[in-house]
């Protein structure tokens, strides 16, 4: 399929479909809207190319999956945050999950029928993942499920979730024992609470569970094989989710320059310097894909360009823009808040940096 035809289609779609957001800014207000643009786009066929026609989609390589996104949220048509879930999701089941159950549950997400989300992180087990301590014990049947996960983002509007815990202990290595479940967040013995942030959105929640039955058909690969999955999804968390948010940062830096009274070229160039390095890193990343690449450690350099550039970013608007950040209840204020995060979430520059020196660089431990 010619690209270039697909984007331009596409393009042309979004353009005799009015899929504006309506009034208010508000985080139920944007997972509605994402919900009635996935379900526009994949009624339409288009947010079927790109997946695997075993689960419903229409095939074709990740590029055209990559296109739809910047297009749809570089219009400002869905935030960038809930519409990245797709790309770190849905690969996991597709790999992971018995064919049947992927087959019924990917549509369900990519129509927007279903949000989903991610119950890695727990506390004092964030970046140290191996450490994690919810536990899976098995009765019959079933897996009994007891303990707490944290940052999970749109728990509170999710149906389900991809969920990490110990089902054996680490003997040889902490990375040993480690089970993933897709849970239904309706089971009973499920809690959520959201958490408010700085920037004062209830993204993120703390899920705990409580004796909570999971049938052994809803495990995802084998058992011990958790710690394997997660090192695959990390590399869709580091890479493939941020297509969409680049094209929302470059829409900003064009509001930025419209904006700015009195636009200082080394703040713009330097900004602009960032995001072009990763907008060139991505596009790499979407070719190794259609050439039928794995994603793995070399996402760590998508996800440090990704946290310089929107930092840099919105360091310029707090510079070129007074009082917008320190002032003003405008957006910029909030998503300057959001982008001090850029260097923790989805694995913090620290380890990232480790991660390149010490699995792509051969650098060793110290």
């Amino acid at each position: 399929m010619n690209v270039e035809q697909f984007r331009a289609d596409l393009r042309a779609w979004l353009d005799d479909h009015d899929l504006t957001p309506g009034p208010g800014d508000s985080l139920p207000g944007h997972m509605k809207q994402l919900a009635r643009v996935h379900s526009a786009l994949y009624e339409a066929g288009w947010m079927r190319y790109g997946w695997p026609v075993a689960v419903g989609g229409l095939g074709g390589p990740a590029l055209l999956r990559a296109i739809v996104g910047e297009e749809v949220v570089g219009r400002r048509l869905a935030e960038p945050g809930p519409y990245s879930m797709v790309e770190v999701l849905a690969p996991t089941m597709i790999d992971y999950a018995p064919a049947e159950l992927a087959a019924e549950m990917v549509p369900r997400l990519l129509s927007g029928r279903e949000q989903w989300c991610q119950g890695f992180s727990e506390p004092g087990s964030g970046s140290d993942l191996a450490s994690l301590a919810t536990r899976a014990v098995p009765r019959g049947d079933d897996w009994i499920v007891n303990g707490q996960k944290v940052w999970t983002s749109f728990a509170q509007f999710s149906t389900r979730c991809i969920l990490l815990a110990r089902t054996a202990p680490g003997n040889s290595s902490p990375h040993d024992g480690i089970t993933a479940f897709f849970v239904d967040l309706d089971t009973p013995g499920i809690s959520i609470r959201p958490l408010r942030t700085m920037h004062g959105v209830d993204e993120f929640c703390e899920v705990y569970y409580d004796d909570v039955v999971v049938p052994s058909s809803r495990m995802l690969g084998k058992p011990g094989e958790g710690w394997r999955l997660a090192m695959d999804l990390l590399p869709y968390e580091r890479s493939t989710c941020f297509w969409q948010r680049i094209a929302y940062l470059y829409s900003r830096f064009d509001e930025l320059i419209a904006q700015a009274p009195d636009p200082d070229e080394f703040d713009l160039g330097a900004a602009y310097l960032a995001l072009h390095m990763l907008r060139c890193r991505s596009r790499a990343t979407q070719h190794r894909l259609a050439d039928g690449a794995r994603l793995g450690p070399e996402t760590s350099i998508d996800k440090v360009l990704l946290a310089t550039a929107e930092q840099r970013l919105y360091d310029a608007v707090h510079d070129l823009l007074p009082g917008a950040v320190e002032l003003d209840q405008t957006p910029w204020r909030s998503e300057y808040l959001y982008s001090r995060a850029a260097t923790i979430y989805g694995g913090t520059a620290e380890v990232q940096r480790n991660i390149i020196a010490r699995r792509l660089l051969d650098l060793g431990k110290d």
